[in-house]
């Protein structure tokens, strides 16, 4: 099964730099795998990121994102980044929100397309 899932950054502030962008794919794919599913594509702006990821019926999608979001908001605050520091506070990365889109009738070429064709930062 495919989904595609965005977060977007609390308060919708633009914190992500490449160097973020870079390392949050590293995460998602390491949580991906604790699932024993896969970060087919991924990319994201400054203010929010999409994935597509193929999971096992069994994995519940909320608690996939409650894992990626979790992990990756406790890992990339420990990291310190400076343009994450000076626009949020707290220890909240994310938006309490997110989309999750089933991919069942698109063709993932499609979904992954559109993916690739963030505005990532430099």
């Amino acid at each position: 099964m495919h989904v595609h899932l965005v977060f977007v950054t609390k308060y919708r502030r633009g914190v992500f730099t490449k160097e973020v962008i870079d390392d949050l794919c590293t995460i998602f794919a390491g949580v991906c795998l604790d699932f024993e599913a896969e970060l087919v594509e991924f990319d994201g702006e400054d203010d929010h990121v999409h994935l597509l990821v193929s999971y096992p019926p069994k994995v519940s999608v909320s608690v996939l994102v409650n894992s990626l979001k979790g992990v990756s908001s406790r890992m990339i605050r420990q990291k310190k980044y400076p343009s994450i520091a000076k626009k949020l506070w707290g220890n909240a990365l994310w938006s309490p929100s997110y989309f999750a889109g089933s991919c069942g009738g698109a063709p993932i070429a499609v979904i992954r397309q559109y993916i690739e064709q963030q505005r990532t930062p430099h």
